[in-house]
C-alpha cells in the first residue's frame, strides 16, 4: 500500500510581548516594526516555552516574565516562499515591564494602535471607522451574511462595540481587501488602515490584543504590567489602554475597593499637580485567590 506523501513542516514559536509606558500599550517588535519577535522550534529546545523564551531574549536581549500560549496557526498555504516548507506557527502572549531592549535585530516598542487605530474608543467612536471602513466594507457586503458579518463587527460604528473582537475585524477588514497585507489594490489611498507587518504576524498580534482585553475581565494580569506602586488612577488608565474603553471612574474604584487586589503603600505620589495621590500596590496573595472569581471590569459602553 503506497503511503501518502507529506510535505516537511517547520515550527515556527512567534511572541506578542506587551507592556504599557506612559498609559499607553506597546508591542515589541523587529525590523522596524515589520516583524515580531520569533524562530523556529529546534531540537535542542526541552519545550516549546523554553524555546521561545530563547528566541526573544536572543534576538532582543529582552527576558520574558509572564506567558501563556496563545494559538497555533497551521494554514495549508502558510508556506516559507524560498524553502516551500509549510509553516506551522505557535504564538505566546507575554507580558513585562518596559526597558530599552538591545538585540542583532534591532528591536523597537510600538504602541499597538498603530497597527490597529480602529481599535482605540478611549476618546470616543474613531473617525475612521464611520468614515472609511464602514462605506468600503458596506460597498463590499453584496450577501447577507457578508453584511451580518460588518453588523457585528463594527455595528454603526457609533455603538454596539464588542472591544474583544479584533481579530474577527481584523480578518475581515482582510478578506474585503482593505489591507495591505490582502494584497490586490490594497485599501484606498485615504484610507489609513494601520501599519502592516510581514506574513500574518499583524494577524497573530491581533490574536493577542485580544486574549488580552478578554482576559482582564477575569483575570488580574494587568498587575504584571504595572510598577510596584502606583496610583488608582494610574491602574484605571492601564486598563483602559489595554481594552481601548473608558471605565467608570467611580465603579471602577469601587469594584477594586471590593475585591481588595491592592492596598495602600503609605506613600503618596508627586507626580501630578495638586493634591497628591495615595500609592496602592498589589495584594499578591489576593490576587491568586481572584484569579478564579474574576475582575468583571465596568466597561463603559458608547451611548
Amino acid at each position: 500500500m503506497k503511503r501518502p506523501t507529506t510535505s516537511p513542516v517547520t515550527i515556527e514559536l512567534n511572541a506578542v510581548l506587551v507592556a504599557l509606558t506612559a498609559n499607553e500599550p506597546q508591542v515589541l517588535t523587529l525590523e522596524d516594526g515589520a516583524l515580531l519577535p520569533s524562530g523556529p522550534f529546534e531540537s535542542e529546545h526541552p519545550t516549546l516555552q523554553s524555546g521561545l523564551r530563547a528566541w526573544v531574549e536572543r534576538q532582543t536581549h529582552h527576558p520574558l516574565g509572564y506567558v501563556e500560549q496563545l494559538y497555533t496557526f497551521a494554514d495549508r498555504n502558510r508556506a516559507d516562499p524560498a524553502t516551500g516548507r509549510r509553516i506551522v506557527s505557535i504564538s505566546y502572549l507575554g507580558l513585562t515591564r518596559e526597558q530599552l531592549s538591545r538585540g542583532p535585530r534591532d528591536p523597537e516598542w510600538r504602541n499597538w494602535y498603530r497597527y490597529f487605530p480602529w481599535e482605540d474608543w478611549r476618546g470616543g467612536p474613531p473617525a475612521l471607522v464611520a468614515r472609511h471602513i464602514l462605506p468600503e466594507l458596506r460597498k463590499w457586503a453584496d450577501s447577507r451574511e457578508r453584511k451580518q458579518r460588518v453588523e457585528i463587527n463594527f455595528g454603526d460604528g457609533k455603538k454596539r462595540w464588542n472591544e474583544e473582537l479584533v481579530l474577527q475585524r481584523y480578518e475581515l477588514l482582510h478578506e474585503a481587501g482593505l489591507l495591505a497585507e490582502a494584497g490586490g489594490d490594497g485599501p484606498p489611498a485615504a484610507m489609513p488602515t494601520g501599519m502592516p507587518m510581514r506574513y500574518d504576524h499583524r494577524r497573530i498580534l491581533a490574536t493577542g490584543i485580544a486574549r488580552l482585553r478578554a482576559k482582564i475581565k477575569y483575570r488580574p494580569v494587568v498587575f504584571e504590567l504595572m510598577a510596584e506602586s502606583f496610583t488608582l488612577l494610574r491602574l484605571q488608565r492601564a486598563v483602559e489602554a489595554l481594552a481601548g474603553r473608558p471605565l467608570h471612574k467611580q465603579n471602577f474604584r469601587r469594584l477594586i475597593d471590593q475585591q481588595g487586589l491592592v492596598e495602600e503603600t503609605g506613600a503618596v505620589s508627586a507626580e501630578a499637580a495638586g493634591r497628591p495621590a495615595k500609592l496602592y500596590r498589589f495584594r499578591r496573595e489576593v490576587v491568586a485567590e481572584r484569579a478564579a472569581g474574576g475582575s468583571k471590569l465596568p466597561l463603559s459602553r458608547p451611548a
